[in-house]
């Protein structure tokens, strides 16, 4: 769970970090969403202002309190991390679940994983395979991945091999790594069958 990065965020002018968290700010003080979420960014990487993680949630949270999904997120992330809030999963949680029925799919994924561990929410393995498969159908690569395993062990949905692999494909073709190797595990399982069957 880590901090979002806005790389577009500068538009090809030049990086003047001082100069843009001066824009910011002013765009911020006047109740810009976008502008109040790069300026908690600023604040939480350093860049143009001394490195402040109590002004970036400060930021985030003025942003999020007006809807913006990745401010939300990134409100909810800060509860979870505890490093500029008291850890508190149950805030976390909340601000995820704000940021995912917007559709934003790291949180999403992220609201998923705290029904698999039971952190700030009931633990609750078909809620978590719901988000999952919210992220999943938006790309999110570790959302596939993780309703495969879930399809694969009948873990929150109904056992299916067909949904499993087809999770892992969409996953491995993104280059994720430990379902590229869930994949070539499977295929060699399979082969084996084959051949297996064959000599009998």
């Amino acid at each position: 769970m880590e901090p979002p990065q806005n790389p577009g965020r500068f538009n090809g002018v030049s990086k003047d970090y001082a100069q843009a968290a001066s824009w910011y700010r002013k765009a911020a003080e006047q109740g810009h969403t976008g502008a109040q979420f790069n300026l908690g960014n600023a604040y939480y990487k350093g860049e143009g202002v001394s490195k402040d993680y109590a002004q970036a949630v400060s930021w985030y949270r003025k942003a999020a309190e007006q809807g913006l999904a990745v401010a939300q997120y990134s409100l909810g992330n800060e509860y979870y991390r505890g490093k500029a809030v008291p850890k508190d999963y149950v805030q976390a949680a909340s601000w995820f679940r704000k940021a995912a029925e917007q559709g934003y799919d790291r949180a999403q994924y992220d609201l998923g994983m705290l029904y698999v561990s039971g952190e700030g929410v009931p633990q609750d393995d078909a809620k978590a395979a719901s988000w999952f498969r919210e992220a999943a159908e938006q790309g999110h690569a570790g959302a596939q991945y993780d309703l495969g395993l879930f399809y694969e062990s009948g873990k929150g949905v109904p056992y299916d091999l067909v949904q499993a692999k087809s999770w892992y494909r969409k996953a491995a073709d993104q280059g994720h790594v430990k379902a590229k190797g869930i994949l070539e595990i499977l295929g060699r399982l399979e082969k084996l069958s084959r051949e297996t069957k064959g000599k009998f």
